[in-house]
Formats: C-alpha cells, structure tokens, sequence
C-alpha cells in the first residue's frame, strides 16, 4: 500500500472541496446587484438568511440553491474520484469502500464556506452548504434534514433554531438508514461545528432578541 499515493489523493480531495466551498455565493451576489459588502450587514454573514435582510426572500432562495450545490458538487466529486483511483488500483477499495474521501470533500467544504480564503477567512454558517453536503452522501438523510429544517423554520419563526434542531438530528438519521461509520462521523462533526457557528445565535435566542422570520 503506497501511504504516500493515498495522502496526495485525499489532500487533491480536501484542497479542491475547500477551494469550491469558499466561492462566496452570498457576497458575490449582493456585492454585484448592491454593491454593498454583505459583511458589514446584519450578522456579517454571507450566508442566505443576511442576504435576505439586503435582498428579500427570492435571493434568500437562490442563494441557499446555491450554497447547497455548492457543497453537493464537490462531494459527488470525490466520490467518483475515488471509484476512479480504486478501479485503477491507485486506492486501496477500502478507501472508497467507506467513503474516506467524500467525507473528506465534505468536511472541507463546510469549511471554505465557513472560513473562505476568498474573504479573509469569514463567512457562513454552513448549514446549506452543510445539507448539500448530506444530499450528496445519502439524499434520504439530505431531504429529511431540509423537511425538518423548513418545518421547524415555520412553527419557530426562528431560521437558527431550524438550522441547529435540523443538524442536531441529523446524526442520528444518517444513522438509522445505516450510512457508512465515516458518513455518521461526519454529520456528527458537522453538526456540532455549525451549531458552534451558531453560537451568537444561541445567545439571542436565550436573551430573547434574535431576528425572527418575517
């Protein structure tokens, strides 16, 4: 087993997924249709919920789309990658057998839309590119996810609590349809680095001045 072989393949992985999830969709677009710098609105966000604030609901929309293609494509990617690199015996199958390097594409993806090299390291939440991300691993798992996120977003009122009940449960799916261990590792990581995201958020919630759906 060449060592070497398997970590440049995972590093291709990781470096491609993270450039692709840091393409600030939220901020190109409000920067070419305002001209602001979607950063020194509201949370200081690039993500859809503080476009919204800028822009209204229909690019709210657009730029969730987005965001979750954003972080489906370069796991579908990886995946096909790796099926690529194991039929060329360059992998060993175990590699694509427990999809090693989807999650890895995953993990970096989330973490570009997060922390953006394009942007000085700001940012997104990551939730939608964090559901795209799920979508692409198992749809099952990425639509229970999304229908959870919109039914909670509706009773709550509250786009944060959708987000941190929908990826809070999200584990526990992944598991149930009995995803690969990697795949259940990894929404669990995800979803306690979003709910971390979060965390100012949590804080309105619990002082009771956090923005509500309009």
């Amino acid at each position: 087993m060449d060592y070497i072989e398997i970590v440049r393949e995972i590093s291709i992985a990781a470096i491609t997924a993270y450039l692709i999830g840091s393409i600030p969709t939220g901020y190109i677009i409000v920067k070419l249709f305002t001209g602001q710098d979607i950063r020194t609105v509201g949370s200081g966000s690039t993500g859809a919920t503080n476009v919204k604030r800028v822009m209204g609901k229909k690019w709210f929309f657009t730029v969730m789309l987005l965001d979750a293609l954003k972080g489906a494509i370069p796991v579908i990617l990886a995946f096909l990658f790796a099926k690529y690199l194991t039929n060329d015996f360059i992998i060993p199958p175990v590699i694509f057998n427990h999809g090693i390097l989807p999650v890895v594409a995953a993990l970096f993806v989330i973490l570009g839309h997060s922390k953006s090299v394009y942007l000085e390291f700001t940012g997104g939440k990551s939730v939608a590119a964090g559901v795209g991300t799920l979508f692409a691993l198992n749809w099952i798992v990425g639509l229970s996810v999304a229908v959870i996120w919109s039914v909670v977003t509706w009773f709550s009122k509250y786009v944060s609590v959708g987000s941190i009940v929908a990826l809070a449960i999200a584990p526990i799916i992944m598991w149930l349809v009995k995803s690969p261990s990697a795949y259940i590792i990894y929404t669990v990581v995800a979803a306690i680095y979003v709910i971390f995201l979060h965390r100012e958020n949590i804080k309105r919630l619990i002082a009771g001045n956090e923005n509500k759906v309009r």
